[in-house]
């Protein structure tokens, strides 16, 4: 995608009926949803960013929570095509962009130009139906990269953010319905309304649409709809009458004439009650209306007001028997009024016999007061119900509606939310220590009961062998033959067991206990593993870079086992463990390549009329610290020679080989005088006849000078390079030389009798030579070519700084102090022949004028 890219996905997302209609559906249910704006902050929080936002995302942009933000920083409405989070959206999976500014697609919006959002990264949120509604997203004014498991954690984060906006929309659905029935009793109407004045939508029932002689082709859903069919004398009081509810938040109420599209005129009772907001004022006006035209019984009122409303509704007599049954209750209940009237409900329903309806409704009938109550009713209905009860002259009179995908939604709701409370809590068990593998021994006690009956934790130790450190059981009585089974059943599993697959697999493996029980010899683990006594069991492997430290594995009851929820939030809980160790283990490696690296990487040499400094910076990932090196000495004519090395590798082996490469180079040039490109040959042939069996580049440059040049205040450069990068040459003007185009001869460790090549430069005094690796200039996000334009651009600008300031200067705006790989830097810079020798360049010892090489 590039800068159209936004519009595009706005049209993708504007195409959608269906998904518009979605959102704003959820829109206009979320707001002031508390569980909504807990999960924005947990996003955040877990993920480490600076804040967080939940949007909806219909024809608009709607902010629905934010954390992180100062009150009022967020836009409460964007148009499509400005924002990130409608490319989340339009793409149906996470977007992750580590810096917006350098992304074409997003690069130009307020909130990036302005440093709000840098790095962001957003998961589409996504309803029952499969619509994607809108977005989580967290965003940091940083750049920064994210991981897999970032990305995994969001998409089950969102996944909670549309339980808790379904069930906040299924709650006021039924909130409204439930006002709708009081209104219709009140009323003694049939037809029913329900003006939102925040969106200016009107909607009515059939009854209603009749009513005012409207259809569904004619009726456009707004209140000037209904104030069309009102008869002109009566529009002033009856608008009067709503603007008092509206105002005062309370009822309304009138009778008016309805003047029909045929002519006729119609009188219509209608009564309502405002709803209010969050902020005391009015969102809502619902009502029901009915015709009083015709002059009728109140039984045939009552009776019509019963049969249209949107609830169930049967009374039973004083022998329990069914007397009145409506349309909404043979729907709810399976069978028609033709079957239920005259049968006794404790026989038509038998389940109802000792259950809560049999003990609600005989309370009612006891006591005279009416009961509220939720009660299940098994197959064939297997629902939840909602009930109303109260006593009456005849018996009792039962209102009813089903709730059971409230009921369900809320559940999963509350499962969620203790999924994502023990993410947080592994988290912060795991970042709150420097002992890792002591936090991952904990893991059995985190996860039980709240995913499985009891479990144990394996890691994979320094030599390889798999080592069972922690162990739970939800049942205290059990909790020491967990302990026991840990100590010895390692030992006692095959080569095929369920604990060595996930190993070697990386994956997570299902099992059936007496599988496993099976696969044991006869001995102590099989039969403690018996006398546990698991229905099943699942291995998740504890997952690091690229390789698995270790397996979490979770016990199970006979017939319990994982939902695929809690299955992806038990992996989510192992592969932060295994992250956490992973870390460990390379922070560990890095301290100890790094220590070693720096113990070889002494202090320049100080010669005449030269400064030499030197710079070694270990990559931010631990994984990247090993190979590279720099060098500076005299040579026995008192030439001075600069050197730059990478060893192909990183790790602690690569800073062993760099090392040892080192000292072979310093060996061979200190002793013979040899020029660099015949150091190289030595250092090449060395390595063939030690069989070092590694790789690596260089690039080595001696600085020369016959007495007639020091006359002339110049100075000549030899170098030759295996395979490295040239160095640069910063002219007394502050020009950076373009070296000719250079081919680097083989890396060593390759061919030792490959034919190698020297070059020659002349340099002026006050002349200055850098040499170094290639993660100087090496980017994720751009090719060598860029970076070296980067630097010789660098070095141009700070080019009359004194040389160890250019060396920092260079490192901050290359590298910022974070570099992706190691970085060594070397540079010497020849002293002017018209100024003092500097203090820093140390005192006058050695000469470093030589007559030509001989060779």
């Amino acid at each position: 995608m590039r800068t159209s890219d936004l519009e595009s996905a706005a049209e993708v997302l504007r195409d959608d009926p269906a998904r518009t209609r979605a959102a704003r559906r959820l829109r206009i249910a979320q707001h002031g949803s508390l569980a909504v704006d807990r999960l924005v902050e947990l996003a955040a929080r877990l993920l480490g960013a600076q804040a967080g936002q939940i949007s909806l995302l219909d024809d608009v942009q709607s902010v629905a929570a934010v954390a992180g933000l100062p009150p009022g920083a967020a836009t409460r409405e964007t148009g499509l095509a400005d924002t990130p989070c409608t490319l989340a959206a339009a793409g149906n999976e996470v977007l992750a962009i580590s810096d917006a500014r350098a992304d074409e697609r997003v690069g130009r919006l307020p909130q990036v130009t302005g440093g709000q959002v840098v790095a962001y990264l957003g998961a589409p949120l996504t309803d029952g139906e499969g619509h994607v509604v809108g977005t989580l997203c967290v965003f940091d004014p940083l750049s920064r990269e994210w991981s897999e498991t970032d990305a995994a954690t969001l998409q089950q984060l969102a996944a909670s953010v549309v339980t808790e906006l379904e069930y906040a929309a299924l709650t006021g659905e039924y909130e409204r319905q439930h006002l709708r029935w009081r209104l219709a009793m009140d009323a003694g109407g049939v037809g029913t309304f329900d003006w939102d004045l925040r969106s200016g939508e009107l909607v009515w029932d059939d009854p209603l649409m009749a009513m005012f002689g409207y259809t569904l082709d004619d009726f456009d859903g707004t209140i000037t709809a209904f104030n069309r069919r009102l008869h002109p004398d009566d529009l002033p009081r009856v608008s009067e009458a709503l603007r008092a509810c509206i105002d005062l938040v309370g009822d309304f109420e009138a009778e008016y004439r309805v003047v029909r599209p045929d002519g006729e005129t119609r009188w219509v009772q209608a009564r309502g009650r405002a709803l209010a907001g969050a902020d005391g004022s009015t969102i809502r006006v619902l009502g029901a209306a009915y015709d009083t035209t015709e002059d009728r019984t109140g039984d045939v009122r009552v009776a019509r007001v019963l049969e249209a409303m949107p609830a169930g509704f049967y009374s039973l007599d004083h022998e329990w028997r069914f007397t009145h049954v409506n349309a909404e209750a043979e729907r709810l209940l399976g069978r028609s009024r033709e079957e239920l009237l005259g049968q006794v409900i404790w026989t038509a329903f038998p389940a109802t016999v000792n259950s809560d309806f049999e003990k609600y409704y005989r309370s009612a009938v006891r006591s005279g007061e009416p009961v509220n109550f939720d009660a299940h009713y098994p197959a064939p209905l297997d629902g939840w119900y909602e009930l109303r009860a109260w006593p009456s002259p005849e018996g009792l009179s039962v209102y009813f509606i089903e709730v059971t995908e409230r009921k369900q939604a809320r559940e999963h709701a509350e499962r969620s939310a203790q999924r994502l409370a023990l993410l947080a809590q592994v988290s912060a068990e795991l970042a709150g220590t420097l002992d890792a593998q002591a936090a991952t021994s904990r893991l059995p006690r985190l996860v039980v009961p709240g995913l499985a009956q009891w479990g144990i934790v394996t890691v994979v130790d320094a030599d390889g062998r798999p080592r069972d450190v922690g162990w739970w059981h939800a049942e205290p009585s059990s909790r020491a033959l967990v302990e026991r089974y840990a100590a010895v059943r390692l030992d006692a599993m095959p080569a095929t067991s369920p604990v060595a697959r996930a190993l070697l697999a990386g994956e997570a493996v299902r099992a059936n206990a007496d599988e496993v029980v099976a696969l044991l010899a006869d001995g102590e683990a099989r039969d403690l593993l018996t006398a546990l006594a698991p229905g099943a069991a699942v291995c998740l492997p504890l997952r690091g870079r690229g390789r698995t430290l270790g397996v979490l594995t979770l016990y199970f009851g006979r017939g319990d086992m994982l939902s695929r929820e809690d299955l992806a939030t038990a992996q989510d809980v192992a592969d932060r463990a295994g992250l956490a160790l992973d870390n460990t283990r390379l922070y560990t490696q890095q301290q100890l390549a790094e220590g070693l690296q720096r113990s070889l990487l002494t202090e320049p040499p100080e010669p005449d009329h030269a400064e030499i400094a030197v710079r070694y910076l270990p990559a931010i990932e631990a994984a990247r610290v090993g190979g590279d090196w720099y060098d500076a000495f005299l040579q026995p004519s008192g030439a001075t020679m600069l050197v730059i090395g990478d060893v192909v590798g990183h790790d602690t082996e690569a800073a062993a080989a760099m090392g040892q490469l080192r000292g072979l180079l310093r060996g061979i040039a200190t002793y013979s005088d040899a020029s660099p490109v015949e150091v190289l040959r030595g250092l090449d042939a060395s390595m063939a006849v030690l069989q070092t069996h590694v790789l690596a580049t260089a690039a080595l440059a001696r600085f020369e000078q016959t007495d007639d040049e020091r006359r002339r205040g110049i100075t000549r450069m030899r170098w030759a390079n295996a395979g490295h990068l040239p160095p640069l040459v910063i002219n007394p003007d502050g020009s950076v030389a373009e070296l000719a185009a250079w081919r680097g001869d083989l890396l060593l460790g390759v061919d030792h009798e490959v034919e190698r090549r020297e070059s020659v430069v002349t340099l002026d005094r006050g002349s200055t030579v850098l040499l170094f690796t290639d993660g100087l200039v090496e980017r994720r996000d751009a090719d060598l070519d860029a970076g070296l334009v980067r630097l010789r651009e660098a070095l141009a600008e700070v080019s009359h700084l004194p040389l160890q300031q250019l060396l920092d200067e260079v490192l901050e705006r290359l590298v910022d102090g974070r570099p992706e790989d190691d970085v060594a830097l070397v540079a010497v810079r020849l002293h002017r022949q018209d100024r003092p020798r500097p203090v820093e360049a140390g005192p006058n010892e050695v000469p470093d004028v030589v007559p030509p090489d001989p060779a």
